[in-house]
């Protein structure tokens, strides 16, 4: 299982997960894909999301059952706690906050 969402992020790339996903809301993307397609579409997130931010969610063999990454600046920042994926949520107001290190997986 794949979920993939995407804020503020250009048409195109919108229409782009849409050839190989199911869009069940706004931004919202969800497939069965094997480890390979997921990270090619994840580049094609990463090169396309200019101002946007996305977030991807699949199913693998961890302590919580899946795993998270994200790209672009968002205030939910997703952290590892002894194994187990949380998020965290930050502060408003400071732009350090918002910071994204560029990878494409939270930390």
């Amino acid at each position: 299982m794949l979920v993939i969402a995407v804020e503020n992020v250009p048409p195109r790339l919108r229409g782009r997960l849409a050839i190989w996903m199911v869009e069940v809301r706004a931004g919202l993307y969800v497939a069965n894909l094997s480890r390979r397609v997921r990270e090619m579409i994840w580049d094609q997130v990463m090169q396309g999301c200019e101002e946007g931010n996305a977030a991807m969610i699949w199913k693998t063999n961890t302590e919580s059952g899946y795993d998270i990454a994200t790209y672009g600046k968002n205030r939910r920042i997703p952290v590892d706690f002894d194994g187990i994926r949380l998020v965290s949520f930050l502060p408003p107001d400071t732009e350090d906050n918002l910071e994204d290190d560029g990878d494409g997986i939270g930390e």
